[in-house]
């Protein structure tokens, strides 16, 4: 018995022995602490590096050069209400095909509303850049603003808008009042005793319209009065019955006519004949300088014909590509015209290309 008191006092004393030395040892961590205490050995660069480009979207000039064939256009048309729109239409597609331009283009059919929802399609549609032919002059602030929000720029064509020009990266097409002086120009020319004149103008509020009443007034002598002045719209079909109206109502007191494009005077030459009256008894300065307008002048109908080309495609297209590209390009850009009449009428008709 005294021996296994002895063993059980040993195995005691040891147990104690080890308690003391684990108490007095210094705290030291766990041996998982270390890991959960380094958080620099986690890689924290590369979603701050992945996040980076979403915080500055580069434009879309900046993502990438454009080319022709990776251009998409959008051409919301006016419409097709005369030769010069046809002429106009027809270099836009001629001329995106050759380049490879993706066009998508409409017909708005005279009709503002119809121009409008093509825009927004277009850009719903993340059109690269925007050309538009405006209908008429005011109302356009709106989607203009929408395309600006959408990082997509639109070139104004032909015709001119009321909206603050920070709207619209570039304008293209012809000095409408510069048109209407060069028209006013003629007539004196043609009356240069005076007389009684009507004018047959074009859409009423589109730039065209406006621009080319403003330049005649400003250049027409004071011996000249122009006795009416009714919308044809631009149309053959409509410029027909006005100038029917205006013979019936002032038939040889009318000296001459201002008509506002070639399509209009080849409806008015109709009515004018049908009255009985002979080429050159009304002296007619026309707009367009269409293959009509030179028939027209051919036949001794029209005196002079103030050009306005609409072969604008391939300016249009070159222009759109600088301004996606961040390159130089004028913000306003005017297209060369001339004033042609009768005696090289023959002879040019035969190369007119609208």
């Amino acid at each position: 018995m005294k021996v296994l008191k002895v063993f059980a006092n040993i195995a005691l004393l040891t147990v104690l022995a080890f308690s003391l030395v684990a108490c007095a040892a210094p705290a030291t961590p766990a041996p998982a602490a270390p890991a959960a205490a380094e958080p620099a050995k986690v890689e924290p660069t590369k979603a701050p590096e992945a996040a980076a480009p979403a915080a500055a979207e580069p434009t879309k000039a900046e993502k990438k050069e454009f080319t022709y064939s990776t251009m998409t256009m959008c051409y919301p048309q006016l419409g097709a209400e005369s030769d010069w729109r046809t002429a106009n239409t027809a270099s836009f597609k001629e001329t995106a095909g050759e380049l490879g331009v993706r066009l998508i283009f409409s017909d708005a059919q005279q009709k503002q509303e119809n121009q409008i929802s093509a825009m927004r399609a277009c850009i719903q549609q993340g059109v690269d850049i925007i050309a538009l032919p405006p209908v008429v002059e005011d109302g356009w602030d709106a989607v203009l603003q929408e395309a600006k929000d959408a990082g997509i720029p639109v070139i104004i064509v032909d015709r001119s808008v009321k909206a603050d020009k920070s709207m619209y990266a570039a304008h293209i097409g012809s000095n409408m009042v510069q048109e209407g002086e060069k028209a006013g120009n003629e007539m004196n020319k043609l009356l240069p005793d005076g007389g009684k004149i009507v004018e047959l103008s074009g859409t009423t509020g589109s730039g065209a319209a406006t621009g080319r009443a403003e330049g005649f007034r400003k250049t027409l002598n004071k011996n000249i009065e122009i006795i009416d002045s009714q919308t044809g719209n631009f149309t053959r079909a409509e410029g027909k019955p006005v100038m029917e109206a205006f013979l019936k109502k002032y038939g040889k007191d009318i000296k001459g006519a201002f008509i506002h494009n070639d399509d209009m005077a080849i409806g008015a030459i109709e009515a004018i004949k049908a009255a009985g009256f002979k080429p050159g008894d009304i002296k007619i300065v026309s707009v367009d300088g269409t293959r009509g307008g030179f028939q027209a002048m051919v036949d001794g109908w029209v005196q002079a014909d103030v050009e306005c080309n609409p072969l604008l495609g391939p300016q249009t297209m070159e222009l759109a590509l600088n301004i996606l590209n961040g390159k130089p390009f004028d913000a306003e850009t005017l297209t060369k015209e001339e004033v042609y009449y009768p005696d090289k009428a023959a002879e040019l008709l035969p190369s007119r290309k609208y």
